[in-house]
């Protein structure tokens, strides 16, 4: 238990120890920008393109993985969606934000940090995948309902034309885009370049998890959206219980691939959320505050993960 508390610790007392400086300090939110523009535009795309470019390009088109994982987080987004139909009285802009609330996992600042800590180098590969085609999924859902619902300005056409640039042009993808290709090739970057590369993947997981808590801190909570509970079970309970299902089901996975896609899909929302909250200015409140009791409650269900896979408890085959 003391290596697993060992592991957990510093990642949620990093979060928490930006939450506490952002209750704390007085200083305007503003002074994230330039910090946010590193984690998102450098450091994590340099941790991603390193993970990436050091895989075999074999591994990389493992399509059935890529199928399970990412029909497993879509699932998760349709019943979230439902109970947010159900409860937001089928208003499709606030049962959107809030079926991200119930699937997307914080597999950006926290994802890559956590399963290469637990689980080594080879959960590299998974957990790119993962992100990528996660992120692909959301990039592309969540406009295309706001558009449906008039909610978007812009035509459905228009919104597709978005999406696709907005994929393209992502760091996190171009990053992984560009390790691919180097992948493929066998490139090797020059000494100097690779470590240059190694000082910012060190810097992206502690500034993405500070960035983190002090984002959460500063997000208004009046009360509690009475979906809020049932999302956040389906976000930390059902999720990784029916990506653990699908891949033992479907077998043929190494088990570390096994556990890093479980640990991706028990961790908590991801703050994008609340980003694309204010970006539709709907459900501002709900994502605020499913983002913050979310992470809290991780702190107990994510730690029971890494127990289980570091005890060699979480079993791999249905047989």
């Amino acid at each position: 238990m003391a290596e697993v508390l060992a592991l957990a610790l510093p990642f949620f007392g990093v979060i928490f120890l930006g939450l506490g400086c952002g209750r704390l300090a007085r200083i305007p939110e503003s002074g994230l920008a330039w910090l946010s523009f590193f984690i998102v535009y450098v450091a994590l795309p340099a941790l991603f393109f390193s993970l990436v470019a050091r895989t075999p390009f074999h591994e990389l088109t493992n399509g059935t993985f890529i199928a399970a994982t990412t029909l497993t987080t879509a699932a998760c987004f349709a019943l979230s969606l439902l109970v947010g139909l159900w409860l937001r009285r089928g208003n499709l802009p606030e049962a959107t934000i809030a079926a991200i609330l119930g699937s997307y996992s914080n597999v950006g600042y926290m994802g890559p940090g956590l399963t290469l800590g637990a689980l080594g180098a080879a959960a590299s590969v998974p957990t790119a995948l993962i992100f990528v085609f996660d992120s692909l999924f959301f990039f592309t859902i969540v406009p295309v309902l706001m558009a449906v619902s008039g909610r978007d300005r812009h035509s459905l056409g228009a919104t597709l034309l978005l999406v696709v640039r907005r994929v393209v042009t992502h760091p996190f993808n171009v990053a992984t885009f560009l390790g691919v290709a180097a992948a493929f090739f066998e490139f090797h970057p020059p000494a100097a370049v690779e470590k240059t590369l190694e000082f910012l993947r060190n810097a992206a997981a502690p500034c993405a998890l500070f960035t983190l808590g002090v984002s959460v801190a500063l997000r208004p909570m009046e009360r509690m959206q009475g979906e809020v509970p049932w999302l956040l079970a389906i976000k930390l309970v059902v999720h990784p219980a029916l990506v653990w299902l699908v891949l033992t089901s479907v077998g043929g996975f190494e088990p570390v691939w096994i556990a890093t896609a479980v640990l991706m899909a028990s961790l908590p929302p991801a703050l994008n959320a609340f980003i694309m909250a204010k970006q539709y200015e709907t459900y501002v409140a709900g994502a605020s505050g499913g983002v913050l009791i979310g992470t809290v409650v991780s702190v107990a269900t994510v730690t029971a993960m890494l127990y289980a896979v570091q005890h060699d408890m979480l079993p791999y085959g249905l047989n």
